[in-house]
């Protein structure tokens, strides 16, 4: 089975100063959505998980952040891709929960839900703390670092668009 984990802010869209508070305001980074829909139609599942403390904060109500998830998938569709789920962390560091990065909750509760084993599995991740998640739960992670920041230990790309081609040419293997 093909899956690929993805990271939202900083790797779909772009990462917010604090959070997306509207659907007009969530803006796809260049490439995003047609490498989506690429990985789609190349027969990869392709998984969202996001963390969105505003929510806890009551600063982001969650019929708002649905309506947000609804105009990406929208956007994606249109590119002619498909995203499997959403999963989401709505906690705040206070509420000390599992599936708040760096834990790695959201992870497992994937890989329960979907039923998989997250071994080789790539999550696209932004942030350190998604790393050390993705790591923990046993999945392979790759940072998108658009200032070209290398790190030793993971593949490291400027984009999404440009993780997408590098696996589907072949030349990313994962183990």
């Amino acid at each position: 089975m093909k899956l690929v984990i993805l990271g939202r802010d900083g790797v779909i869209n772009v990462a917010p100063a604090t959070y997306v508070d509207a659907p007009e305001n969530w803006e796809p980074l260049p490439g995003s959505l047609e490498a989506i829909a690429r990985l789609h139609r190349d027969g990869y599942r392709v998984v969202i998980v996001t963390h969105q403390p505003a929510v806890a904060h009551g600063a982001l109500h969650m019929e708002v952040l649905n309506r947000i998830h609804a105009r990406m998938l929208d956007l994606i569709r249109h590119m002619g891709g498909e995203v499997e789920a959403i999963f989401v962390c709505p906690h705040g560091p206070e509420s000390r929960c599992r599936c708040r990065p760096p834990l790695p909750g959201l992870f497992e509760e994937l890989a329960e839900r979907l039923k998989i084993n997250l071994s080789g599995v790539a999550v696209v991740a932004a942030t350190d703390e998604e790393i050390t998640a993705a790591r923990t739960a046993g999945a392979q992670p790759v940072r998108i670092a658009p200032t070209g920041n290398a790190v030793s230990d993971m593949p490291v790309f400027d984009s999404l668009r440009q993780f997408s081609d590098a696996l589907l040419t072949g030349r990313l293997a994962l183990h």
